[in-house]
């Protein structure tokens, strides 16, 4: 199986990370956080991930009618959509709207942001155009991921989640490439719309196939031949 070209190739260099992270620090726009916190990211600010990693996470506003009154009662315990990493160096932008809602989760212990107003990046139009073409960039793989869901056997959309993931994420290995955050079955499950049983048979699967293999702590990583070679 074979998907897009590594996305290395597409995401441009900042190259003023430094001078960026020391400005945002400087006027207090920073903070660390400890794994699984939620960021309490805001509307109109652009956020960097200077270090760790980012895990976007989607919930869906669901409705009941009230039978005795003629209210809607909202229901908030959702269940959590894995929506994909942001990685160091990477930015983001949370852009929430009824009755969809998107959250961004410290995926790393010490996970450290800065964050930006867009009227900031004045001062830098060369981080503007690298800011918009990592957004370009992030849009197609968001296409990717949907034709990724579109497949009708739970195996083809694991597949197709994974080498999505190495490409964007993967380290080289002897082995191969492997992801270097940890993703849980239920994460999994909830990204390729199935149940975390099925994933983990799924996987036991693929591992005995060798079509998969795991690094240290759990990392799951794919052999070269699935991904692109470009």
């Amino acid at each position: 199986m074979s998907s897009s070209v590594p996305s290395s190739d597409f995401i441009p260099l900042i190259g003023q990370e430094t001078e960026i992270f020391n400005w945002a620090k400087s006027h207090y726009r920073n903070h660390t956080f400890a794994k699984d916190e939620k960021v309490a990211t805001r509307p109109g600010l652009l956020y960097f991930v200077e270090s760790g990693a980012i895990r976007i996470v989607g919930k869906a506003q669901v409705n009941v009618i009230d039978q005795k009154f003629p209210r809607q009662l909202p229901i908030a315990d959702s269940e959590e959509v894995f929506l994909g990493f942001v990685g160091a160096g990477q930015p983001f932008e949370i852009v929430s709207q009824f009755p969809f809602q998107l959250q961004a989760q410290a995926h790393l212990d010490e996970t450290e942001l800065v964050w930006l107003y867009w009227e900031d990046l004045q001062q830098w139009p060369q981080l503007r155009s690298a800011v918009m073409e990592t957004f370009r960039h992030q849009y197609q793989r968001k296409l990717f991921w949907l034709s990724i869901l579109g497949q009708k056997r739970s195996l083809d959309r694991l597949m197709g989640f994974l080498v999505l993931l190495l490409e964007e994420y993967g380290q080289p290995c002897v082995e191969g490439y492997y992801l270097p955050y940890p993703l849980t079955h239920a994460q999994i499950a909830s990204a390729i719309g199935t149940t975390r049983v099925t994933v983990t048979r799924l996987i036991g699967k693929l591992r005995q196939q060798n079509s998969i293999f795991f690094k240290q702590d759990n990392l799951i990583g794919l052999p070269s031949l699935f991904l692109s070679q470009n």
